[in-house]
């Protein structure tokens, strides 16, 4: 069994930034994910207490090599499209070209959907209206839920990951500063899941 300590998410679960796990673990013989959430920013600490992130990102997905040095995918919502830059400097170096990277916004026009270059990566960005991003990645990808029906968890994140990587729609491309400027106002959506 390989350890998180073999992958590029190594670092993520040493700071104690993969929160509230519904899966970690392998999926395949060379590839580990993650489904849960993850802390972007963390409140001050006062002595020993224990304080929920000040930021963080839900309902996110993502794989990785055993032994690689990237992740090669993520899906994960966010409330605001700011959050995807504080998401590119925690991810730095382990984000690349090949990778396969969906940021969903809180803030964007339900009707948008936009690619950003941050670095070497791309970053398909879009709006999460009602559906949660394991639904909304399901109806992007054309994986059809019957096919997943039989699958674990790590056999479900294994599909969608593998999927993903031959994603090439060419949505149009905009700067983050752009995004930034044309995004709405943060939609605050009580109870959202993992």
């Amino acid at each position: 069994m390989t350890d998180i300590a073999q992958t590029p998410l190594a670092f993520l679960d040493a700071e104690g930034r993969l929160l509230s796990p519904v899966y970690k673990g392998q999926v395949s013989p060379d590839m580990y994910a993650f489904r849960g959430e993850l802390a972007l920013k963390f409140a001050e600490k006062l002595s020993d207490e224990a304080r929920p992130p000040e930021i963080k990102l839900d309902q996110v997905m993502m794989t990785a090599p055993v032994h690689g040095m990237a992740i090669s995918f993520f899906a994960g919502f966010g409330v605001s499209l700011e959050h995807l830059g504080l998401l590119r400097d925690l991810l730095a170096d382990k984000l690349n070209s090949s990778g396969r990277y969906f940021f969903f916004a809180g803030n964007l026009d339900i009707s948008k959907r936009y690619r950003i270059v941050l670095g070497s990566a791309t970053f398909w960005v879009l709006p999460l209206d009602e559906a949660t991003v394991y639904n909304e990645m399901l109806e992007l990808l054309g994986i059809d839920r019957g096919d997943l029906k039989k699958l674990d968890t790590a056999g479900k994140l294994r599909v969608i990951a593998e999927k993903a990587i031959g994603f090439r729609d060419a949505w149009p491309e905009i700067s983050f500063d752009e995004g930034l400027r044309i995004m709405g106002p943060v939609k605050i959506k009580e109870n959202r899941p993992v």
